[in-house]
């Protein structure tokens, strides 16, 4: 069974539909990725998740339950950390993240001070003198520090150096190991590259796309660096090629994928002398999906 299992979700603020039939799963141990750019609905999404917000059509459930009616169950069983956190300015960061602890009714002593030490947190400082990277810190070691089984994480990097979000990267291969959930919505697009088994595009309100990075990557083009032994006329007019560059005889390009084998077979007349090529990020298959949807529209 799913641990987070979304169909047809829709959600109306009066009449602009912010969420439109989005259907997505979480697996046990599975960490997935939720991206999109601002206004995309990934945090409604997150709030119908939570229980924060009554959604207006279709389904929700997270361990088989529904996010609305079983929320106080579920909200047992999860960690959540937002992108901006707000803490107790007269509580100290060890106080909230033991608050926290207490509302999961356990606390992994051993492990919440590890987490302290390897975020390099002074708990003993009032909350009021944090800066935001050290309040997402607290948000995450009190997630991290739980007994959680699914930890659902919106933007919950920000603020933090890239130190930290090594640390964070970690922690989350750590809870993955350990056969739980992760639902993760960022930004940083080189860390949901790294860490997310499957990954969903969400575009004004609506799921575009879903699947591996593998699965997606048909989306996008394969960046190429050629150099030739002698100049190739009128490579730029080649069909399946883009954005070519020629520098002192080196050629940088963007090649569709299912043109590589007929661009190659025209380059060969012309001695190839190197050839490197780097399978598209995801960063580029976000950019031009959504280039090529507002193209069409």
């Amino acid at each position: 069974m799913a641990v987070l299992e979304v169909e047809g979700l829709t959600k109306m603020f009066g009449k602009f539909k912010a969420l439109d039939d989005v259907t997505l799963r979480v697996e046990p141990g599975e960490v997935f990725g939720f991206i999109g750019p601002n206004g995309a609905g990934k945090s409604t999404t997150i709030r119908v998740l939570l229980g924060l917000l009554k959604r207006d059509g279709g389904t929700a459930k997270i361990f088989g339950k529904d996010v609305w009616t079983d929320a106080v169950d579920i909200h047992k069983r999860i960690a959540y950390v937002p992108g901006d956190v707000v803490l107790w300015p007269n509580l100290t960061g060890g106080e909230v993240i033991d608050v926290f602890a207490g509302l999961h009714g356990h606390t992994d002593t051993k492990r919440r001070n590890e987490l302290i030490e390897r975020y390099d947190l002074d708990p003993s400082k009032k909350c009021r003198t944090f800066s935001k990277g050290n309040r997402q810190k607290v948000a995450l070691i009190a997630a991290f520090a739980s007994n959680a089984d699914l930890f659902i994480l919106d933007e919950p990097t920000s603020g933090l150096d890239p130190l930290m979000e090594r640390v964070f990267q970690q922690c989350v291969a750590e809870v993955k190991e350990a056969g739980k959930s992760v639902l993760l919505s960022s930004h940083i697009l080189s860390e949901v590259e790294r860490l997310c088994d499957r990954v969903g595009i969400i575009r004004q309100g609506t799921i575009v796309e879903t699947g591996t990075l593998a699965e997606l990557r048909h989306l996008t083009r394969t960046n190429l660096t050629v150099a030739l032994a002698s100049p190739a006329p009128r490579l730029a007019e080649l069909d399946g090629i883009h954005n070519l560059i020629n520098e002192n005889g080196t050629l940088t390009f963007q090649a569709d994928s299912d043109r590589l084998g007929d661009i190659m077979a025209v380059l060969a007349p012309y001695g190839i002398e190197r050839l490197e090529s780097a399978p598209p990020t995801l960063e580029d298959l976000f950019m031009q999906h959504y280039n090529n949807q507002e193209e069409s529209q």
